[in-house]
């Protein structure tokens, strides 16, 4: 009932671009803790690869990304090598953060529904998939850098994960191209979380403090 399009060049493209892309957010939060060379390199490949470390050892596929393809390895950390050079030199570091974490968290989203979708998965596994690559590298960067995690702050995250998740895994019934619906699915998840933090739409929120009202 349910089908995603074949993995295409366009994807492809993007993974890669993701994957420096989430190594330059970990590189710029990493320099707000004074972390040296290696972590920051270490830190970037975290960022990177952990979320589809995580959605290959849930999901059982085998060769993990990064063992199978070592050049993700080099682009995630030679991408935060290369933001602690010339990171001195933007000015608007908070957002160069906020917009290279959004393309990360959209693309890995992408990625991680195109691997489930390929093992046979059902729909909502192919969403959780995409939600857990999406996002889990981003918390373990934030965690290990002692800040609260994008996914628990209150402009919406998971939710444009799942948003960008559900479009790509039902578009198809559109007859689009893959390379044409790959690239709507990437602006429609940028935009959403952009416009999210610019506009800061937020989740309801669950208060309880224990106090019986007397």
């Amino acid at each position: 009932m349910w089908s995603l399009p074949p993995s295409d060049s366009v994807l492809h493209f993007l993974s890669l671009v993701a994957v420096a892309a989430q190594g330059m957010t970990a590189a710029l939060a990493a320099g707000r803790r004074s972390m040296d060379w290696l972590g920051v390199c270490f830190l970037g490949c975290i960022t990177a690869l952990g979320g589809g470390t995580l959605r290959d050892l849930f999901l059982g596929h085998y060769p993990l990304a990064w063992v199978q393809n070592p050049v993700y390895l080099a682009l995630a950390g030679g991408a935060a090598f290369l933001t602690i050079l010339f990171a001195r030199l933007v000015h608007r570091l908070k957002l160069a953060f906020i917009v290279l974490d959004a393309i990360g968290l959209v693309v890995f989203t992408m990625t991680g529904c195109d691997i489930a979708w390929q093992m046979d998965a059902s729909l909502p596994i192919v969403i959780v998939s995409g939600m857990v690559t999406g996002c889990a590298g981003g918390v373990l960067r934030d965690v290990l850098c002692n800040d609260v995690p994008l996914l628990f702050r209150s402009e919406l995250y998971a939710s444009v994960s799942v948003v960008t998740g559900l479009f790509y895994a039902t578009a198809f019934g559109l007859k689009l191209n893959a390379e044409l619906w790959t690239v709507l699915t990437f602006v429609l998840g940028i935009s959403f979380r952009l416009l999210a933090v610019r506009y800061k739409w937020e989740m309801p929120k669950f208060v309880f403090t224990g106090d019986e009202e007397r």
